[in-house]
């Protein structure tokens, strides 16, 4: 049986995947995965894919998720991202509150946030080998840090056990900052920070966007409310690096699901 949200799921970066590390697929991980502590968690809730896939796995796997940030940092997308997290967390039943980091447009000088610079358009094919040059284009000084310590500060004030995040081992490899060393290294940090009380969990830390997205499905998450561009509007450009890496996991499941 599939679990679905609020039943048994992923839902803790410490649990083995992919399926490579000892699962047949999804659904063979889905039913024989250790349950997990019930534990409660501040989510970090871009209105993209990665984040709505992460919450809907925490919740599933019984996990008390009621409170989400969204955070506006003057990236391109804003407006876009905020409606989505809204409706996502609307379906799963997490109250969305929006953050300002107005100090982060200041400083950035990337084409995620400048309206001077244009967005990087690689092709599908290549994607992988000009990850590193699209994340150059695209980063933003310190935003993961930054916005992992604000959550954490909130977490530890409202007495969350952790904060919740989407980071996956596909970005990863272009963003050290969405890998496990990073989470690990945060960790070690916060045990300092918080006292011991918050630690930061992924339970996407080690997918792909195929396993991502498939796992999501797995659990019924709303992985259609989810918005995965970097430009705003009423609708994805197709172009950039975030719709093509969203448009490649979706071809890939394409026949298994």
């Amino acid at each position: 049986m599939s679990a679905q949200v609020g039943n048994r799921g992923v839902g803790n970066s410490s649990f083995p995947w992919p399926p490579s590390r000892g699962y047949k697929d999804v659904s063979d991980f889905l039913e024989t995965a250790p349950p997990a502590l019930i534990m409660s968690a501040l989510a970090l809730l871009s209105g993209g894919l990665d984040s709505t896939v992460a919450s809907s796995l925490y919740l599933a796997d019984g996990g008390i998720l009621s409170r989400a940030l969204f955070v506006h940092y003057g990236q391109k997308a804003a407006e876009s991202e905020e409606r989505a997290a809204r409706a996502v967390g609307e379906a799963l039943g997490i109250l969305v509150e929006r953050v300002d980091l107005p100090i982060l447009a200041a400083i950035t000088r990337t084409a995620l946030v400048s309206d001077d610079l244009e967005l990087p358009e690689p092709d599908e094919a290549t994607l992988d080998e000009t990850a590193l040059a699209t994340a150059d284009a695209v980063w933003v000084p310190n935003r993961n840090g930054l916005l992992l310590n604000l959550a954490a500060a909130l977490a530890e004030a409202e007495g969350h056990e952790h904060v919740l995040v989407g980071f996956n081992a596909e970005e990863a490899q272009a963003f050290p900052d969405n890998g496990a060393v990073f989470v690990e290294r945060v960790n070690r940090a916060l045990e300092l920070s918080t006292r011991g009380a918050v630690s930061v969990v992924a339970p996407t830390l080690h997918m792909t966007k195929r396993e991502l997205l498939q796992a999501g499905r797995a659990v019924g998450a709303p992985v259609d409310l989810a918005w995965s561009c970097y430009r705003g509007g009423e609708s994805p450009c197709g172009r950039c690096e975030s719709c093509c890496r969203r448009e490649r996991a979706e071809k890939a499941l394409s026949g298994e699901v």
